[in-house]
């Protein structure tokens, strides 16, 4: 597409009042801020709120996986016809996008989903996405709606990624927005408050884990205030907020896939021959791999470790676990050649 993409994340807590109902002062202000980029961004807006929209609606509700999922069902409609009222009048339609964990596991789903985006913004209308709460696997969910958003940006290629926060950024000791974050480290998580909205499941450390796999990818991220009079606009324009900076990056497009989107199914442990091998852009050899920790079927994705058992690298496996145990000492059967190898 001609125009480079913008993914933003709104939280629950962004969007809802302390009683769950959709705060809709706040989603018209998305709206008259988000007509204002439309013509110079491809652009996904990604929404929770579905749940807490619902819920009230329930005769009972303690957050039940099932109460969830039916508050979902019930919040969808009412979320994505709140945000077809704002963006109304500036002339823009929306579209609603419900994702599973599979359209980004499974790369040909993942790109029939790209090109539904590409046939909506052809037409000029924002894809409005969130998680299938309805009929989403337990075992293969997002871990939240910061995940879908990391996905989406990392997988279209999106030139920034904004994360809209019920606090204006990352804080410091003293309670103070950070501006600026050069690299994600264990030195900035440890700034990070380890408490959840009551509305939402992700947190700052969320925010901060999924911006670190952006910005390794080259993605430009923001950490923001959706209460800031101009937050959108101020936040891509580094004014407000923090900005986590994208590190280089020159992966190929199916790579940055393979190191976000696919699930890792199995996991192997290899020697320090091996690793420096892997740091060297070579092949991962039967030869090198120390041990099976999690099996895996030929075609699925692995997890790489080290000695350490610190992760490494993701791999697509050329053979399953059961033939590795097999020719484990031969030494030239390849695990997983090097273009389906992405170190971490």
């Amino acid at each position: 597409m001609s125009r480079p993409i913008l993914v933003i994340k709104f939280g629950s807590a962004s969007i809802t009042r302390e009683n769950g109902e959709l705060d809709e002062s706040i989603m018209a202000a998305i709206a008259a801020q988000v007509a204002a980029l439309h013509t110079r961004y491809n652009m996904v807006l990604v929404s929770s709120g579905a749940v807490a929209a619902g819920r009230k609606y329930l005769l009972q509700y303690n957050g039940t996986i099932s109460e969830r999922k039916a508050a979902a069902a019930i919040g969808n409609p009412l979320l994505l016809n709140k945000y077809a009222e704002y963006f109304a009048p500036y002339g823009i339609a929306i579209a609603q996008s419900l994702c599973e964990r599979r359209h980004f596991s499974n790369r040909s789903q993942f790109l029939q989903l790209k090109k539904t985006y590409e046939e909506l913004w052809a037409s000029n209308i924002i894809p409005v996405a969130n998680e299938n709460d309805v009929v989403s696997d337990l075992e293969l969910k997002f871990s939240d709606n910061d995940e879908l958003a990391t996905l989406i940006a990392v997988g279209f290629g999106a030139s920034a990624l904004l994360f809209s926060t019920s606090v204006g950024g990352v804080l410091d000791r003293e309670g103070k927005i950070v501006p600026e974050i050069p690299e994600i480290n264990e030195a900035v998580f440890a700034l990070a408050d380890t408490r959840k909205s009551s509305t939402g499941l992700g947190g700052m450390v969320s925010k901060l884990t999924f911006a670190r796999l952006a910005t390794r990818m080259g993605i430009k991220v923001v950490i923001f205030g959706i209460h800031a009079a101009n937050g959108i606009p101020d936040a891509l324009e580094g004014k407000t907020g923090t900005l986590c900076l994208p590190q280089p990056c020159s992966m190929p497009a199916r790579k940055k896939w393979l190191a976000s989107g696919s699930l890792v199914t199995g996991r192997l442990q290899v020697d320090a021959g091996a690793q420096k091998a892997l740091e060297k852009r070579r092949s991962l050899l039967a030869v090198g791999v120390k041990a099976v920790l999690e099996a895996f079927s030929s075609g699925e994705v692995v997890e790489i470790v080290n000695e350490k058992d610190e992760a490494i690298a993701v791999a697509r496996a050329k053979v399953s676990s059961d033939t590795l145990a097999v020719y484990k000492k031969a030494q030239n059967v390849e695990i997983a050649h090097a273009d389906d190898i992405v170190l971490l």
